[in-house]
């Protein structure tokens, strides 16, 4: 599964062809010993928790790249090369 991105020791995932599970566009976040599905149309998790602080940040960076994420969704769920996206500064 590729990186996208990755800040504060939090790593962001997508899945090439991971569109039957979960049913919608959604990110797998890695952090220490958690790990989160987070929904990129609203934020919210889908699958998985993650410590309040890093939630946040996950969620403002997903607001933030809405629109790369969402491209990089349509190239992943049809095999294509994704690309990687701006971490949090």
């Amino acid at each position: 599964m590729p990186t996208i991105s990755f800040f504060y020791g939090i790593i962001i995932q997508m899945f090439f062809y991971d569109n039957a599970r979960h049913h919608l566009p959604h990110i797998h976040v890695l952090y220490q010993d958690n790990e989160a599905v987070f929904s990129i149309e609203d934020t919210s998790i889908i699958e998985g928790e993650l410590p309040n602080k890093q939630r946040k940040l996950v969620e403002a960076w997903i607001e933030i790249h809405k629109e790369e994420l969402m491209a990089d969704w349509k190239l992943a769920i049809s095999g294509q090369e994704i690309f990687k996206i701006a971490p949090l500064k």
